[in-house]
């Protein structure tokens, strides 16, 4: 008998044959998420103010664009290199069609737009070490 329905995938295998092991993000559990989430409003009021004029509409969709992104009701994209099997983030930013908007690391990266690291936004206690 058949089992009826979406049959599971086949593991991913880097082309050494070792299984590249996958694990979702779940970016409404990390801090910067939270801290943006919590702070986006108040945020916008401020830079308002200061500035005596609206936010450009393309801030405030960046914004809203950043607390979509990972959330599964929002849509879902995995890109993985098709050499090696790790996620294709790297190719994708040098292409243009991503854009790093900071790093979680304590150095900045040689990214597409310099990017700052989240020390330099404010955040002096976050810093991350790992891979994506």
């Amino acid at each position: 008998m058949q089992a009826i329905g979406r049959q599971p995938n086949p593991p991913i295998r880097a082309p050494d044959g070792v299984p590249v092991h996958y694990e979702r993000h779940r970016p409404a559990q990390t801090v910067p998420f939270r801290l943006v989430q919590q702070h986006a409003a108040t945020f916008f009021e401020q830079a308002e103010a200061a500035a005596g004029a609206d936010l450009p509409q393309f801030v405030k969709d960046e914004f809203d664009a950043f607390l979509e992104c990972g959330i599964l009701a929002h849509g879902f994209l995995r890109l993985r290199c098709g050499d090696c099997g790790q996620p294709a983030v790297l190719p994708q930013l040098r292409a243009g069609r991503l854009r790093a908007l900071a790093t979680l690391t304590d150095q900045r990266l040689p990214l597409p737009g310099e990017p700052p690291t989240i020390r330099e936004l404010g955040s002096p206690d976050l810093v991350f070490y790992g891979g994506l």
